[in-house]
């Protein structure tokens, strides 16, 4: 395949069919539903489902084998990426992104109509691992694309901007995941909540997910898209053509994510284990407590996104990076042990405040870094090919390696 086959006109040639304001509702909308969806799973598994689909011998046991059906999202998501890639590439992005959302929804309602261990024995875990697959199938085909219909539509001078706002669905998907089983655990004694009050948050997601399709459902393919399947340059397997022909961009922008995620997860799910569990082994903080700090301090997230966003518009994204990734370096090294491991209540905020701000700066500019190098130098048939892997990680890659294209973030 020729490098240099096909290219489009500049953007300012053509006007979008979508506006703009409708794309950034749709790329938001899409992900907070689908972060969460995803996060109450990640707030039950640590407080709920140890004592609803797990054998009760060993608590320590069953909140392990509870996580450990949290972490089979992390093998979906790729398998979903590589397959809503594959269609989104060949068929488009409205199409794909309307069935990662169902997908997602789906398979959440599932999870909060599933019956407990002491009912059907050892199909209830087997069950719940199975819906949270479909979990991660779905979001594994959300997020990337969400991005790029976001980016697409972009100004040439506020991509990154444009870009957050599907990021933003990250720290509201949290914010309403924890909010929810606050107000639940308010609300209802510990005997409700523990009964059939944790479902509400799975069950009721429908509703929200019958918002977002009808947001979406409205929305145009983008104006990128929609010239390249003109020329009919789509590529046919997309992944194989990503992973024969652009080998070092994959493993670059694989590593480039790889400390975005592990923070994120660390200040959530690590944080909420360890804060809640009892002394010795954790700090022994009350559980609502730790779900109060924890949203909170995602407002720091929430907040940084869109900061990061228009600093890598004004001042380019490799030196924004460069300065982020220093502040998380000292962060790694210098804030844990005096922190979180104080058990101080106000250093533990204090940490978790510090920590998930340092993830929206990181967060932020993710979809524009990983968007494709100039698009009237670089959009060829093979480009699509990169959505496909950027999918495949969760992360929105498409600046690709060509002749006169190199990847960067500067």
């Amino acid at each position: 395949m020729q490098a240099t086959a096909t290219t489009l006109d500049h953007e300012q040639e053509y006007t979008p069919i979508n506006s703009r304001n409708k794309v950034l509702v749709a790329s938001l909308i899409g992900t907070a539903i689908e972060f969460f969806d995803f996060y109450i799973y990640a707030t039950a598994a640590v407080i709920v489902f140890p004592h609803i689909f797990f054998p009760q011998g060993d608590p320590t046991a069953a909140t392990l084998q509870s996580l450990a059906t949290f972490a089979i999202a992390f093998v979906a998501r790729p398998i979903g990426s590589a397959v809503f890639g594959h269609f989104g590439d060949r068929v488009g992005r409205k199409a794909t992104l309307v069935a990662s959302l169902l997908t997602m929804g789906i398979s959440t309602v599932v999870i909060g109509l599933l019956p407990g261990y002491a009912t059907i024995g050892i199909f209830a875990p087997l069950l719940l691992a199975l819906a949270r697959f479909g979990q991660g199938l779905g979001l594994g085909g959300e997020w990337g694309g969400a991005a790029l219909l976001a980016t697409e539509n972009a100004p040439p001078r506020k991509r990154a901007l444009y870009g957050s706002f599907p990021q933003l669905g990250a720290p509201i998907g949290f914010f309403f995941a924890n909010g929810t089983f606050l107000l639940l655990s308010w609300l209802l004694t510990d005997e409700q909540f523990m009964s059939w009050g944790w479902r509400v948050p799975f069950i009721f997601s429908a509703v929200l997910v019958i918002i977002g399709l009808y947001v979406r459902v409205s929305l145009h393919e983008s104006p990128v898209f929609e010239k390249v399947a003109k020329a009919k340059k789509q590529v046919k397997i997309p992944l194989g053509t990503l992973l024969t022909k652009h080998v070092r961009v994959t493993v670059l922008g694989t590593f480039i994510m790889l400390a975005t995620y592990t923070l994120f997860y660390i200040m959530t799910v690590y944080s909420m284990t360890f804060s809640t569990a009892a002394a010795p082994v954790g700090l022994g903080l009350p559980r609502n407590e730790v779900l109060w700090m924890l949203m909170m301090a995602v407002i720091g997230f929430g907040v940084m996104v869109p900061v990061a966003g228009l600093l890598a518009d004004a001042f380019g994204r490799r030196k924004s990076m460069v300065i982020i990734t220093t502040l998380l370096i000292l962060f790694a090294l210098f804030a844990f042990n005096p922190l979180l491991g104080s058990g101080n209540p106000i250093l533990v905020f204090a940490f978790l405040l510090l920590g998930l701000s340092l993830m929206g700066l990181t967060f932020g500019p993710m979809a524009r870094c990983y968007q494709s190098c100039s698009r009237q130098k670089c959009v060829t048939p093979e480009h699509r090919s990169l959505t496909t892997y950027r999918r495949f990680s969760g992360l929105p890659l498409r600046r690709i390696s060509q002749p006169g294209c190199r990847l960067t973030t500067g």
